[in-house]
């Protein structure tokens, strides 16, 4: 029988059990690093570098998890605030794109190129709300304790981005 997450955690609380926190990261280290090589613009190795630094931070702050959201929303809370850190470091806006093997589950590569150049023209927040919420499959409230902010205001981010994409796909429709 499979150990649930919050066995997990207990344990390596209880007993700096460093099996059980590899097991924890092996679970969820693909969506953490998916999450930030969208983040950070398919850039895989900054992407790794920087799920490599969440893990360890999680691990220090193990004791923090109060358990109130599912450990991987924990998780990529931590991944977010840390690639807000080496933005703020580097002083750059992040641009985040689809990346290349994404863009093999569309069905055309010029619907692709659109629907990369549409969603690399949404804010940062707004590309981070539709992929917390629609590629992770996170809810509305995971999702926005993931980045931070209120409830309202993730759902807000959703709604621009979705009305930005119609605008910007629309007008390429009509190009067509």
């Amino acid at each position: 029988m499979e150990l649930k997450d919050t066995d997990l955690v207990a344990r390596v609380i209880a007993t700096d059990d460093r099996h059980a926190f590899a097991e924890l990261v092996r679970r969820h280290q693909s969506a953490l690093r998916g999450f930030l090589r969208r983040l950070t613009g398919g850039d895989t190795a900054l992407a790794d570098d920087l799920a490599q630094e969440a893990c360890i931070e999680a691990y220090r702050s193990i004791r923090k998890y109060a358990g109130a959201s599912g450990f991987s929303t924990w998780l990529l809370g931590i991944g977010y605030n840390r690639f807000r850190q080496y933005c703020r470091k580097r002083r750059e806006t992040p641009v985040a794109e689809i990346p290349e093997e994404a863009d093999a589950a569309l069905p055309e590569f010029g619907a692709a190129l659109d629907v990369r150049e549409a969603v690399a023209r949404l804010r940062g927040e707004e590309r981070t709300a539709l992929y917390l919420c629609y590629e992770q499959g996170l809810s509305h409230e995971e999702a926005a304790g993931v980045v931070g902010c209120p409830v309202g205001t993730l759902k807000t981010h959703i709604l621009r981005a979705k009305q930005a994409l119609r605008g910007v796909l629309a007008a390429y429709a009509a190009r067509a």
